[in-house]
């Protein structure tokens, strides 16, 4: 089975895939590349969402990693990132367990007395849960645009290898012919 297809850049760089120049057109004829020219922040993001689109697009179109494409993939990132800090805060403001008054019964079903009973809070394991669904989203999000450390790691091209020099490289002629 075959790999995915890797730009002709990225082959050229790693230098495993030997092309003749025929080739190399080619390739990059057929290869597509998305306009970059109209990266702008949706309308339905607030005014602090499209401040975080604008931080994040300028860095993308930087290193050529953003086309008008990928507008609405960011924005719901963004939007994603700000519910998962709204929802964290709101976990850190519940407390994690709370009291309540259990009913002490006899043998008969008779309520003999009343007792405190410390129970996780439900809420906060709701938003636990809600909390790892946003949080999934952003990691995801996160890849896709090369915002984690792995996801950079698989995005960098390799430099060309350098050729080795000796010391009779001087008395070789350009065509490197003695």
């Amino acid at each position: 089975m075959a790999g995915t297809r890797q730009p002709t850049a990225l082959l050229e760089a790693k230098g495993k895939k030997h092309l003749t120049k025929a080739e190399i057109e080619e390739r990059k004829s057929k290869e597509i590349k998305a306009p970059a020219d109209k990266v702008t922040p949706p309308k339905y993001l607030t005014k602090e969402q499209k401040k975080t689109f604008n931080k994040i697009k300028k860095q993308l179109l930087a290193i050529e990693l953003i086309s008008n494409l990928d507008v609405d993939a960011l924005a719901r990132f963004i939007i994603a990132q700000e519910k998962y800090i709204e929802v964290t805060q709101k976990i850190a403001e519940t407390p994690l367990t709370v009291e309540l008054k259990k009913e002490i019964k006899d043998k008969d079903d008779k309520t003999i007395g009343i007792e405190n009973v410390e129970i996780v809070n439900p809420l906060v394991d709701k938003l636990l849960i809600i909390q790892d669904r946003l949080f999934k989203q952003c990691r995801q999000g996160a890849d896709d645009f090369g915002l984690t450390i792995t996801s950079r790691c698989r995005l960098v091209v390799p430099k060309p290898k350098e050729e080795k020099h000796n010391k009779f490289d001087k008395f070789l002629n350009k065509k490197g012919k003695a």
